[in-house]
């Protein structure tokens, strides 16, 4: 089940395309011309755009390739570009590698005992320095361990901040300046860094009974305002999903969005929100209206079970042939003096 455009636009602002024909991946992440795909064996592959015949087509292509320690599935990989750093997560170890190479930090030790973590969302903003050689502004980032909030800044070398107590844990966690929401395996609840308090929010169902509700209801979260912090964050009614604005204080703002299933995935591509549906469709929100404009179908083959959403911060490139019979060439006047 799947809903219909309210609004339709005329262009519409998404389009599918295969760029990478793999099997086997866990996780992505593009910048630029190139794009980082970790795969369960623990490989780490790094493809670029490549145009090997001027007569074809340009397409990406595998310039190198790594292996995280102990080759364990490569989980999450979160680029910093403003820092020329890749933080990857597998076997709940966050290691860290060069950008955009791929290499090893030999001076940088992991960090263990690793359940989620989250960099400012202000940060992973932060484009490559357009001065070599000028000074860089550190990267801000939590790491949620068992029962406690770990702060880390990154620069070139790691520093430790602090740690706040979190009795209950949590499995996933959006960062935006101070404010830090998260999610445990019943609830939402926003956590004050700089005051070191915790507000709970709303539960991930709502539908009675739900013990463990995060193995049927994953949660979702995604960070949709910076200036002001703004979260939305997904809860279950027992017959459709709902999403909630919320700003980094807890108080809803904005309206809400609904889905009639529980999206597998939410991510935000300002102006809109993409959520992946259980039915392999993506339906795109309008974040202004909350009116849906546009419903895509997922791919449908072998990788199914690993079909995911990842937003692209910085924009990657598309080769495409879409509309190409438009560019041709057309003689133009040129007046003297």
């Amino acid at each position: 089940m799947t809903s219909a455009p309210t609004q339709p636009l005329e262009i519409p602002p998404f389009q599918l395309q295969t760029l990478i024909a793999q099997s086997q991946a866990r996780c992505v992440q593009a910048l630029g011309s190139e794009i980082y795909v970790g795969y369960s064996n623990g490989e780490l592959i790094r493809f670029a755009l490549q145009a090997d015949d001027p007569n074809t087509l340009e397409s990406y292509s595998i310039i190198s390739r790594q292996s995280v320690p102990g080759d364990k599935a490569v989980e999450e990989i979160v680029l910093l570009p403003s820092i020329s750093r890749a933080l990857v997560l597998s076997d709940h170890r966050i290691h860290f590698y060069t950008l955009p190479a791929l290499d090893v930090v030999p001076s940088q030790q992991p960090i263990r005992h690793v359940v989620a973590f989250a960099v400012d969302q202000n940060h992973l903003k932060r484009p490559v320095p357009s001065t070599p050689g000028s000074t860089i502004d550190g990267v801000d980032f939590c790491v949620i361990k068992r029962n406690a909030i770990a702060m880390y800044t990154l620069r070139e070398r790691l520093f430790y901040q602090k740690e706040i107590p979190l009795p209950e844990g949590a499995i996933l966690a959006r960062r935006s300046d101070h404010y830090l929401c998260i999610a445990d395996k019943t609830q939402y609840s926003i956590v004050d860094l700089a005051n070191a308090s915790m507000t709970a929010l709303m539960p991930l169902s709502q539908a009675p009974g739900e013990g463990d509700a995060s193995r049927m209801f994953p949660p979702g979260i995604c960070v949709t305002g910076t200036d002001p912090t703004e979260f939305l964050i997904l809860s279950w009614t027992g017959g459709s999903t709902i999403g909630v604005f919320i700003s980094g204080e807890g108080d809803p703002v904005r309206g809400t969005l609904e889905w009639p299933a529980h999206p597998r995935a939410v991510v935000l591509d300002y102006p809109y929100i993409a959520a992946l549906l259980p039915n392999k469709t993506v339906e795109i929100h309008s974040v202004e209206s909350q009116a849906i404009v546009q419903v895509l179908s997922a791919p449908n083959d072998e990788a199914e079970p690993r079909l995911s959403l990842q937003a692209a911060l910085h924009g990657y490139l598309v080769p495409s042939t879409q509309r190409s019979e438009k560019m041709r060439k057309v003689p133009v006047n040129l007046l003297r003096g």
